[in-house]
């Protein structure tokens, strides 16, 4: 087998498509596509950003959601990460989003996203925010037998070796069942 090297550079599968949003000081909803972040700990989220417009919400507001970017939504997804709200001060609305404000903390839930993450900023320092998730939300839409169901959400992945969007594929095993064959 032959490898071929890239060098250093933050090129990982699968990296969900994170829409980040979050309410400015005058209550007006702002939306941001992030690429790098993961669930660190049961109820905290990490998720590597510059400043943006986003950032100067999370100093006021302290508080964000964080819904998965989905096959149906890619052209609004996709807009929100190369506009800048600093610059485009209706990006949310630009976007085709319309915001529900959340039950649990004072940011937006982007209603055509059916699953979110409601947090409450725990830390943002050198570019990493750090998250304490208080709730997740689902739209009944993509609930079956009271679980969410991926098919239903279909998020999307960043592909960031060839700048792509895929959706997610079909089941291949079952988590903490198919490698007890092996104990």
């Amino acid at each position: 087998m032959s490898r071929v090297n890239f060098g250093s550079k933050p090129l990982m599968y699968p990296q969900p498509v994170l829409i980040i949003g979050t309410y400015d000081e005058n209550g007006v909803p702002n939306a941001m596509n992030a690429a790098w972040g993961i669930t660190t700990d049961f109820n905290e989220i990490t998720i590597s950003l510059g400043e943006h417009k986003t950032t100067d919400n999370l100093k006021v507001r302290k508080a964000f959601t964080v819904s998965m970017a989905t096959e149906d939504q890619v052209v609004p997804c996709d807009y929100v990460g190369i506009a800048s709200g600093r610059d485009v001060p209706d990006k949310f609305e630009k976007a085709g989003f319309h915001a529900t404000k959340s039950e649990f903390v004072d940011a937006p839930l982007i209603d055509e996203l059916p699953l979110a993450l409601e947090c409450r900023v725990i830390s943002f320092e050198d570019g990493i925010l750090v998250g304490e998730i208080v709730n997740i939300s689902a739209d009944e839409s993509v609930v079956t037998d009271g679980v969410v169901d991926i098919k239903k959400v279909k998020p999307i992945s960043f592909d960031p070796f060839g700048n792509a969007y895929f959706g997610v594929g079909e089941k291949v095993g079952n988590a903490y069942k198919d490698g007890m064959e092996l104990k």
